[in-house]
């Protein structure tokens, strides 16, 4: 299913379950510097973009960019490989968890270095870096096989680019934006389908996998199997599950 798709299925929670965590703001807030105007690509319902500048939003998702706030920036329906603004018409381009599900990922950044003068920020997750996996993604292997398929390797993102440089961005125990790995320390929320149903992961899995994970999961804490095997997890205010933030700049 093309992704356009995909996020007018499941994208009608975002706006309510994807709000944007203050802590990953400030880093992409910093990342951005002084870019005096910005693109921010696969925009969805508006997540992380600045509201100290001019701002121009893209997605193709009709259902997205329907719960832009009425004072969000200016929004274009439009995909990540075929931009249509002219070459060079933004400072810094942003792309918010966003490249894996283009596509075409290298097409789509090379639009984005077409329309763009001195920055491009990606935010994006390192799914084959060498520590141990999610937790989560041993009751749902289906995820982990979808993102080791779909989500580039950070070398190759790095090729596509500018010189860039990658900064690790730990997630917080108290989250608040609702992607895959923001509840490391809180299992039980992944048990209320309102949350799966923000992550686009859970959507790749078919209903005999989410119902064995579901239950396997439900029982584990229950037991208090889950807390044996991860309950170290509950001491820590933060974790590097393998979120990156990718600057390049010309």
């Amino acid at each position: 299913m093309p992704d356009q798709q995909l996020y007018d299925r499941i994208g009608r929670g975002y706006a309510s379950m994807r709000k944007a965590d203050p802590r990953w703001a400030s880093a992409i807030l910093s990342a951005i510097g002084d870019a005096a105007t910005v693109l921010n690509v696969g925009a969805g319902a508006g997540s992380y973009e600045p509201i100290d500048r001019p701002v121009v939003a893209l997605d193709p998702s009709a259902t997205m960019l329907r719960q832009r706030a009425r004072n969000a920036a200016p929004a274009m329906a439009a995909a990540a490989e075929a931009i249509p603004c002219p070459g060079g018409a933004f400072d810094c381009t942003t792309a918010i968890l966003t490249i894996h599900h283009w596509t075409n990922w290298r097409a789509g950044l090379t639009e984005v270095k077409r329309v763009t003068r001195r920055r491009i920020v990606v935010l994006t997750a390192d799914v084959f870096h060498d520590e141990e996996p999610f937790w989560l993604k041993e009751y749902f292997p289906g995820i982990n096989g979808w993102d080791r398929a779909h989500i580039q390797p950070i070398d190759d993102v790095l090729q596509e680019l500018w010189p860039a440089r990658v900064e690790r961005l730990p997630v917080p125990a108290d989250c608040s934006d609702g992607f895959c790995g923001a509840y490391w320390r809180r299992p039980h929320a992944y048990l209320d389908p309102a949350v799966r149903g923000s992550i686009s992961g859970f959507s790749q899995l078919n209903a005999e996998e989410t119902g064995n994970g579901l239950a396997r999961l439900q029982a584990d804490l229950d037991s208090g199997v889950w807390n044996e095997r991860y309950g170290g997890l509950l001491d820590m205010d933060e974790i590097d599950i393998g979120y990156r933030l990718v600057i390049a700049e010309r």
